[in-house]
């Protein structure tokens, strides 16, 4: 078919990886415009960040993402081209085949995809092949960002905040591929197109999918957009932006939830942005609001620029912005922190969760990020960023990486006196601990009284539940009192010395107890939305962000 296109056509491939969407994605529009056909490629490809350390639950959202943009593709009588391999290999061969004149992608912020876009445009230039690429995975150009900042990326979200305030608001969204704006470019579609180009089984990727349960995030733009609506259209009498309605279990996924659709580009954050503007401007005309859901896309813009020019920001070594901590390696702590046989309830309860599901809600984060680190284990945050990584279906490179640094306090974060205690933390959550009996089963019959600490409760209620400590369930790793009091005084020391070099950004002021210094009520500056005003700022603690770090690690879930 290839060979009875004209020489003179002109001949488009429009390159997926993040962005799987039709909706607000100008590189893709790019791809039609004055274009005479028109393929849509999408790689399965190792630069994926890190795709052989991919979970089930992560892989099986991907193709049911790609399943849906495939199927939206058939809408308009297009098709989605899977290709198995590294797009470095296979590109020269396919712009020689299908005699192509434009490609086109989304641009890719993070180090390792700036690296591997920079290797293509190479290929393409030498191969007579325009390039066009158009930022659309993030609100704002994080270029524009650091030549505000003098060329750096702004170290605290207090400063990133003055930054984007000073921005005009991000761009619109662009109107979604549709029959009209394909205009006379066609898709090229062989016979035997979903043999050689289908969206593959899990099955044909090694996966074991026996006993796999039904998906609890399903993939696709459709969901995201579904999600969307229901989240940003509810009765206008009940918004509240500061605090969305809760579940009956804010520990449970919600069906409104957004970050693993953020995190793959099924939902456009320019889209979201801009519907939470008109929502708000319908609900609240007369005030600027301190909208929470707006202060988790500045969270996850704060990260990706932070990021984007520091190929380490995953590693303490080598990391400029990282406070190297003496960690300690123990393989064995590590692996039952990861497999939930801490014998802490609340700890196992959501590494259970994370592991079924690939979700886990904020709080949930904090405090087994805190435990594996400062908390109880110190272990390195880079360890708990890999098991993210592989399990966490919204686990970005840079706001996985930038959350744990930031709850380890290895940058961002400075109150390492602050830990979440194991047990009373969950407690003060789920008092009746309906989460713990969903996810350790084990414990269904222990009374709430001792649901988080059933190693406290006399041997004939341990036996009664039929969950006889170090028997039925493990004995707790660790006597959490005395390994937070010892890992707090490592971190003040640690600071104490760091804190004696003038110019290092990173560190606030070391207080000499606990609550020194702390204000409870502080309020950080917001930027609205809708107006793009500042609002007033009222703390007295360094410009931090209150006592426990508000950072992205749900982003955008409904029950924030």
């Amino acid at each position: 078919m290839a060979s009875s296109i004209p020489v003179m056509a002109k001949n488009s491939i429009h390159w997926f990886r993040k962005g799987l969407r039709l909706h607000d994605n100008p590189a893709l529009l790019e791809a039609v415009r004055d274009s005479d056909t028109v393929r849509c490629v999408y790689f399965l490809d190792p630069w994926f960040a890190g795709s052989s350390n991919l979970g089930v639950n992560r892989w099986r959202f991907l193709l049911q993402c790609l399943e849906d943009l495939d199927a939206s593709l058939q809408k308009l009588n297009s098709r989605l081209f899977v290709i198995r391999g590294q797009p470095a290999n296979i590109f020269p061969r396919l712009f020689k085949d299908w005699n192509i004149s434009q490609l086109t992608f989304e641009c890719d912020s993070e180090p390792f995809g700036k690296e591997r876009d920079a290797a293509i445009k190479k290929l393409a230039t030498e191969a007579g092949v325009e390039v066009v690429s158009r930022t659309s995975h993030t609100l704002y150009d994080l270029d524009k960002i650091m030549e505000l900042n003098g060329g750096h990326p702004p170290l605290t979200f207090k400063r990133f905040q003055m930054l984007v305030g000073s921005m005009l608001p991000p761009d619109s969204p662009v109107e979604a591929l549709s029959q009209a704006s394909m205009g006379r470019c066609v898709t090229p579609v062989s016979d035997n197109h979903t043999d050689k180009y289908g969206v593959p089984l899990l099955e044909e990727l090694g996966f074991d999918t026996e006993g796999l349960a039904p998906a609890v995030w399903p993939g696709g733009e459709s969901e995201a957009l579904t999600r969307v609506e229901r989240q940003l259209r509810p009765d206008l009498s009940t918004v509240n932006f500061e605090h969305p309605r809760k579940t009956a279990s804010p520990l449970l996924p919600s069906p409104l939830g957004l970050s693993p659709y953020l995190r793959f580009g099924c939902l456009s954050c320019r889209l979201f942005y801009s519907k939470l503007a008109e929502l708000y401007k319908e609900v609240k005309t007369n005030d600027s609001p301190p909208i929470s859901l707006y202060d988790k896309l500045l969270w996850r813009e704060f990260f990706y620029t932070a990021a984007t020019n520091n190929p380490r920001f995953d590693k303490m070594e080598g990391n400029p912005i990282c406070i190297r901590i003496p960690w300690d390696r123990n393989a064995e702590a590590l692996a039952k922190w990861a497999e939930a046989k801490t014998g802490f309830p609340w700890i196992d309860a959501i590494m259970t969760q994370l592991r079924q599901e690939g979700w886990i809600h904020h709080l949930a984060r904090h405090s087994v990020a805190c435990f594996l680190t400062r908390g109880d284990l110190w272990i390195s945050w880079e360890e708990g960023m890999k098991v993210f990584e592989e399990l966490l279906l919204d686990a970005d490179w840079s706001v996985n990486a930038g959350s744990w640094l930031c709850h380890s306090c290895s940058s961002f974060f400075q109150q390492f006196f602050h830990c979440y205690c194991p047990v009373g933390f969950g407690r003060k959550i789920d008092p009746e601990g309906d989460f713990i009996r969903r996810y350790l089963p084990v414990l269904k019959d222990m009374p709430d009284k001792y649901i988080y600490d059933p190693w406290n409760a006399p041997i004939e209620v341990q036996r009664a539940a039929r969950c006889v400590v170090g028997v039925d369930y493990p004995k707790p790793m660790v006597n959490h009192a005395e390994a937070s009091r010892l890992n707090i005084e490592r971190m003040r020391q640690i600071y104490q010395q760091l804190s004696r070099y003038r110019g290092l950004s990173l560190l606030a002021a070391v207080p000499n107890s606990p609550f020194e210094g702390l204000n409870v009520n502080a309020v950080k500056p917001l930027t609205s939305p809708s107006t793009g005003r500042k609002h007033s700022v009222t703390n007295s603690h360094q410009g931090e962000q209150g006592p426990w770090p508000k950072t992205p690690l749900l982003l955008l879930s409904h029950h924030d």
